[in-house]
């Protein structure tokens, strides 16, 4: 996958899967803007990957998150691709999940996701391209039942419904916008699990493990570049069997 002279923005790109998706953008001949609530985690996967620069943001801030991607524009002219990969687990049942929890999620993981793009959408309208890939969740699709619960659910099953608006209003200019919905993967987020909880999802999930971030970064990168030229508003699930719906 060729990212050759692509200026690719990845939130929470600092660990995880976020991490994964710059090492890949890098390695594709690309330039990764990591964009991180931890800067010095950011600033370390930097040194690490090579051609990488890092910001840090608060997706739960919207004003923050619009200066900062203006900054990032104006540092580098041009962003082609934007990977909103930063979020927040919610885990508690629904009959505890109290008002502040619930704003919380939402701001972070479905407003955070409109703000980035939003923010990036005029420049990329202006140049006649973009490349926009959201990371959802199964949680989105099934309501829950893995790791995250009715919060969580709620806000990635919003990013699936906002990446298809985009994807329907962005097609004219240029724009591509897919979804991608993991399931349990090994990552800082999913290290809070006991085993009794790892071994109850395991159980759910037909390949029997859960997937490493390299293996959900793949699925990104390929809509990420322009291999996936024809492919837009798409949904897909990269989750071991657990969803298989048609």
């Amino acid at each position: 996958m060729d990212f050759t002279k692509k200026n690719v923005v990845v939130t929470g790109g600092a660990s995880g899967i976020g991490k994964a998706i710059a090492a890949g953008i890098v390695k594709g001949g690309g330039h990764a803007i990591i964009v991180d609530l931890n800067l010095d985690a950011a600033k370390a996967a930097c040194t690490e990957l090579g051609n990488a620069s890092a910001y840090r943001i608060d997706m739960g801030d919207s004003d923050n998150v619009r200066t900062v991607m203006a900054q990032v524009l104006q540092d580098l002219g041009q962003v082609h691709v934007l990977v909103n990969n930063a979020g927040i687990v919610s885990t508690k049942a629904f009959e505890d999940v109290d008002q502040a929890e619930w704003n919380r999620a939402v701001a972070i993981n479905l407003t955070g996701v409109y703000t980035a793009i939003s923010a990036l959408y005029p420049s990329m309208k202006e140049k006649g391209y973009g490349r926009i890939v959201n990371i959802s969740s199964v949680a989105g699709k099934r309501g829950g039942g893995l790791l995250g619960t009715s919060a969580y659910a709620a806000t990635k099953a919003g990013v699936i419904g906002l990446t298809k608006a985009v994807a329907r209003e962005g097609a004219p200019h240029g724009i591509a916008c897919n979804c991608v919905c993991p399931s349990y993967t090994l990552t800082p987020m999913t290290a809070i699990m006991d085993e009794e909880k790892t071994k109850k999802v395991l159980s759910t999930i037909p390949l029997g493990r859960g997937a490493q971030p390299e293996e959900i970064a793949n699925m990104v990168l390929f809509f990420a570049s322009d291999l996936a030229s024809f492919a837009t508003g798409e949904i897909s699930d990269c989750d071991g069997g657990v969803t298989m719906d048609g």
